[in-house]
């Protein structure tokens, strides 16, 4: 209902949007980035969109149309109900969209959508000052099993959001047990939570690596973890969680939906078109030059992924009470 609602709410701001859609010619390719110009949904659009025509993997130019509202909810809503089997429209989401889901701020679950891949990812990090006594995940989750709210943890979302659910996933993988009492602190950035870091006014940050490799490389912290398949090249020092009995990853990852309704044969095409772009140095290049670790999860596989973040993302939500 609350997402009906603001639906509702956005259809006389995005009225301009279907009147964009009709000028569009019938099998024009296009982009739809769920929020305003600038930052990674917009990059994810105009980037592949560009490269797209780039390597003629798509006749013309990729319309790219900005449609803000409910941190994706809106296209969400639109696509399942007016375009579900427009083989010519992706969709830019993330993490975040997928948290959203798990946490039932969209107007549907992920069956509503067909995933067609992941191309790039931030990765998600854990840690702690250069003069701390923890020395590894290991030693973290111990502390936290003894006493949960005996560290102060922070990083660059709210309660629930994606900074705060991967240390908890990270943190009960680990065998912690009272995840709701363990201490968060929201700052405005991965670098506002390191500052206090430093100072000792928190004890372990969960941030992307982006937002923080300065520190790393400064030796002012330390990374206890790294949140991917395998070791970041340039903190190859780091260990994965894998590497430490810890089965997660924790990707902010970028990647790209389509209709529901979509066919086999222009979903598997989307799939092949978008392994042949990641592949690319087209976009090996342009993800980097974004920050990003260039990944890729196609199809079937991404299709697996996203179902099984989400529902891990509802566990630990439900686990803190973010939603019942």
């Amino acid at each position: 209902m609350r997402v009906a609602a603001i639906w509702t709410s956005k259809l006389g701001m995005i009225s301009a949007g279907f009147m964009a859609f009709a000028a569009l010619p019938a099998d024009a390719t296009e982009c739809i980035a769920p929020s305003n110009p600038g930052g990674g949904w917009d990059f994810t659009c105009r980037t592949i969109g560009r490269i797209l025509t780039e390597l003629d993997l798509v006749d013309g130019n990729v319309q790219v149309t900005n449609m803000p509202g409910g941190v994706g909810a809106v296209t969400y809503a639109m696509v399942a109900s007016e375009r579900s089997d427009d083989a010519d429209l992706i969709v830019a989401t993330s993490t975040v969209g997928i948290t959203q889901i798990a946490q039932g701020k969209y107007p549907a679950g992920v069956d509503a959508m067909r995933w067609l891949g992941m191309l790039g990812a931030d990765v998600g990090v854990v840690a702690v000052a250069a003069d701390s006594e923890i020395q590894s995940m290991a030693d973290l989750n111990e502390a936290l099993k003894a006493d949960p709210s005996s560290l102060t943890t922070a990083g660059s979302s709210s309660i629930g959001g994606w900074d705060h659910i991967r240390l908890l996933i990270a943190a009960r993988e680990g065998g912690v047990e009272d995840l709701p009492a363990i201490r968060w602190v929201q700052f405005d950035g991965g670098t506002d939570a390191v500052t206090q870091l430093i100072g000792g006014q928190v004890d372990v940050v969960s941030t992307d690596i982006s937002e923080i490799g300065g520190f790393v490389e400064s030796g002012d912290i330390r990374l206890l973890g790294v949140m991917s398949d395998e070791r970041i090249p340039a903190f190859s020092d780091a260990p994965t969680m894998i590497e430490q009995g810890i089965e997660m990853t924790g990707y902010n990852w970028r990647g790209l939906y389509t209709g529901g309704d979509v066919s086999d044969d222009a979903y598997n095409t989307w799939v092949s078109n978008l392994e042949t772009l990641y592949n690319s140095e087209n976009w090996q290049t342009a993800a980097v030059e974004f920050g990003l670790v260039p990944i890729w999860r196609g199809g079937d596989d991404f299709e697996a992924y996203i179902r099984e973040q989400e529902k891990v993302t509802a566990d630990i939500s439900r686990d803190i009470g973010v939603i019942q």
